[in-house]
Formats: structure tokens, sequence, C-alpha cells
């Protein structure tokens, strides 16, 4: 059996006699001084295990959301109607798509960005547009011409009051001419004005009546709109609450929607139109006009990752515009590219926001704004963006996704086109992506640290406290010396 002697030779810390050992104010001094360190280097060292340490590389895109990319936006047109308000997107490989609905929402706004109503529905026209190709000189002019200054009184007076907002210029509205006015003439002769009184068809003239137009926010030619006094007495101080027509444009067509329009508002009861009744009228052919001249467009789209545009304009397969009428001033309230990031990793992205750049959301809140008059008419809005993928993840081997996020740079100018003016997003995908690998700490390394640190503090400063000591000592036996 192994004595206890013998275990206690191998004792590595042997100890002193309290008797044997002196203390003294260098070494009091001396181990605060190394407490103090101790502590200092031991946050340092947490500080450091906390701390996300990152490594960068540039990969080929190997994505996993495949050949197609989401891009999400919210913008505010304070100057385009939602009645004519189209989102379009092309590529370079061919792809061209018009007027997308499927994905996409519309919200009457007014020059403020305050909204002004509930969804507007647009809903796409199924089918082309009919025209009256008669020319009949018999029939003259048979609708009443409207101004600035008889418009209110009229509108006032005719529980229907149907008018054809045009431009002279327009072709459109060229080809629409005939058919109304023989239209006007036999609504005329059927419902009189002035023993009848229940409808009337009326024009205006938006390249002289420019006021009257915008205040009616009419942006294309031409126009119908369909006015109800009864809805108007209800609103705020007569301003119109009214309907536009989308259907066929020819003399037998327009006959009939008017008769569907007057049959439920019976002879004695002239001084309130039926409200929300229009006889065979359906969804395609009249549906509410907006109620003011801004719209606010939300939504998505998915696009291919090759170079391409996201357009914003006035388009309408049977209307035409005046370009310089035409103001595509937007606020960006929202632009992103790629899958929306989920609530439950929105704290690993607070984490990891520094190291993505803060360019995912560039240009949100940001306003471009012109005011199409004299010089600054005809003013398209281009933005030029360079997207790339930038990926973080946790670990080298790639297995624990943490956060995918699309960045941009992005640049825009305003541009003097004889064109439509249109605001127009061209989008450059990166065939590369930004790898940002997290390189976890090992717990194990921590504690070796911290142990070398104690260790290390302790030996430095017991060295320090040894050269003191015997240095003093020195001292006080030179000058003992000398005293003999």
């Amino acid at each position: 059996m192994i004595s206890l002697h013998k275990i206690k030779s191998v004792d590595f810390y042997r100890k002193i006699p309290r008797d044997l050992t002196e203390a003294s104010l260098s070494g009091a001094g001396l181990s605060v001084v190394a407490a103090f360190s101790m502590m200092f280097l031991f946050g340092m060292e947490l500080n450091n295990y906390l701390t996300v340490s990152t490594s960068t590389s540039v990969i080929v895109d190997k994505s996993s959301d495949g050949e197609f990319l989401r891009i999400d936006f919210d913008f505010s047109f304070p100057a385009l109607s939602c009645e004519f308000a189209s989102v379009d997107v092309s590529d370079v490989l061919g792809t061209n798509r018009l007027n997308i609905t499927k994905t996409i929402r519309k919200y009457s706004i007014d020059s403020d960005l305050r909204p002004t109503g509930s969804e507007f529905h647009s809903g796409p026209i199924s089918k082309v547009i009919k025209h009256g190709d008669e020319v009949d000189e018999e029939y003259g002019e048979g609708s009443f011409q409207l101004n600035a200054h008889n418009f209110d009184k009229i509108s006032h007076h005719h529980p229907i009051l149907v008018v054809n907002f045009y431009a002279p210029w327009c072709p459109w509205s060229n080809r629409l001419k005939s058919s109304w006015e023989k239209a006007a003439r036999i609504i005329r002769e059927r419902y009189d004005p002035e023993m009848d009184g229940r409808i009337l068809l009326g024009k205006v003239d938006c390249t002289e009546e420019i006021e009257l137009c915008r205040r009616n926010h009419i942006q294309g030619y031409p126009s119908i709109r369909i006015f109800r006094k009864g809805s108007d007495v209800r609103d705020d101080h007569g301003h119109h609450d009214h309907e536009s027509y989308y259907g066929d444009r020819d003399t037998d067509s327009l006959v009939a929607t008017m008769e569907s329009l007057v049959a439920p508002i019976p002879l004695e009861s002239q001084r309130l139109a039926l409200e929300n009744k229009s006889g065979t009228l359906t969804n395609d052919t009249k549906r509410p006009a907006p109620l003011t001249g801004g719209c606010r467009i939300e939504g998505f789209v998915r696009v291919k990752k090759v170079p391409g545009n996201l357009v914003i304009s006035a388009h309408s397969g049977a209307h035409s515009f005046d370009a310089s009428q035409i103001n595509v001033s937007h606020v960006i309230s929202h632009l992103s590219f790629g899958k929306k990031i989920s609530p439950r990793v929105m704290s690993d992205v607070i984490r990891v926001l520094p190291y993505l750049g803060g360019s995912h959301d560039k240009l949100n809140g940001r306003a471009y704004i012109s005011n199409p008059d004299g010089t600054n008419a005809n003013v398209t809005i281009e933005h030029y963006l360079q997207v790339v993928k930038t990926e973080v993840v946790i670990g080298r081997s790639r297995k624990h996704k943490l956060v995918e996020e699309y960045e941009f740079t992005a640049h825009s100018s305003l541009i003097h086109s004889p064109d439509i003016p249109v605001a127009k997003f061209h989008f450059e995908p990166s065939p590369m992506q930004v790898l940002i690998t997290e390189n976890p700490k090992s717990f194990s390394h921590f504690i070796t640290n911290v142990c070398a640190i104690i260790g290390g503090v302790f030996t430095v400063a017991g060295i320090l406290d040894s050269v003191l000591h015997h240095s003093l000592r020195l001292m006080k036996k030179v000058e003992l010396g000398k005293n003999f």
C-alpha cells in the first residue's frame, strides 16, 4: 500500500507555512493591478467570443429559388389614374406581359397620397371594342356641348348625364364621333330634355376645357362618364361620384346602354336617380370611375433572372393619351427582390443586417416628382437596378441557412421623351452571389483563453513582484553599506 508520504511527494503546489511569508505594500499593489487586468482581459475575451465572425466569398448563383425572381413593390402615383395605370414586364428573352392584374392591387389616392376609397377594380377588357363605321350627316350634332360654365348646372338638372370627354386630334375620339352623335339624337327624340329630361348625352372638348377635364380626372380619350344626380347630391358638395363606360362604341350598343340606364328611373321621379341600378349593363361595360387622379399600386411580379424591365404607364387599347399631360411622378414605399423574410427569422436579420450592407431596401421612402408644365413635360423616370443575391449561412457546410436576401444598387434619372411618359425599373440580376459564412467559435477555445489569461497575468505579476522585492532589498543593503 502506497503511503501518504509518497503521495504528498508528487504535490506540484507545495504550501509555504504562513509564518514564513511576508506581506508587502508593493505586492498588494501588484495584486490589485493583476486582478483588474484579469477582469479586463476576461471581458475582452468574452466579447470576442460573443461577436459573430464571418468570411465572405463570391460564388456562382446556385440558389434554391430557381430561374425566377420575385419583385415586391408598393408605388404611389399622385397624378396617374388607376383607370389606365398598367403594370408591364419585359426581358431580353422576349417575354412581354402587359397590364398584369392577378397579383396587383390598385387604390385611388389624392395628390397628397391619401387613400380615397377601397380597392380599385379596373378589370381586363375581355374583347375588342366595337366601333360604328357609318358616317351619316343626316343626324348632325346630337349631343349637348358642355363647358366649365354649364357643366354643374346641367349635371344637377338631369338624373342621368352621359358625357363623352374627347380630343379632336385623337383617332379613337374621331371613330366614336359619328356613333355618339347619332345615338345622342336618337335618345333626345325618345327622351325629350324638356318633356322627359331623365337622360342627356353631352360632350366636352378637353383641348378647350382643360381644367374641367382635369377636375374629372380625364387622362385618356375618349372617356365616357355616367353621372348620376342622386349620388352627386349625396357626396361632398356635389362632387361627382360617377362611372366609366367600357362597352362597345357603335350606335346600337350606345343606345341600348342609355335605354338600360333610363329604365329604372320612373318618369315622375326625376329628382333622384335610383342608386346602383343599371339594367342589363355588366361589369365589363360599366365600372366605377376613379374618385381622384392618383393611384397606389402594390403587389408582386415574378420575372426570369435575366435583364428586364418593370414598367408602370398609362395604357389602353381603345384610348389615346396626351403625352404632355401624363405625369408619372411617384413615391416608392417599398421595393425588394426575392422572397419576403418571415417574422420567424426577423430577429436573426436584425443581428445579421450589418453584414448585408443595408442595400436590400435602398429606394424605400424616396420620391421622384416631376411637374408636367413647360420644360418639365414628357418626362420619363428611369431606375437602373443591379441586383446581387446575398446569402448568410452558419458553418462552412452550408447546411444551416440563416438569411437569403437580394441587395441592389440604384441609379435614377429623369429623361425627356416624345413618347408617353413611363416609370421604368430596369433590373439586371447578377449571375454571381455573395456568400457570407458565419464561423461559430469553440467554447473549449474560449475556456483555454480564459485559463491562459488567468495563469499568464498571475505569473507575470509574480515575476514583477519578485523583481521589485529583490530590487528594494538590494537598495536597502546598499544604503546600509554606506552608513557603515
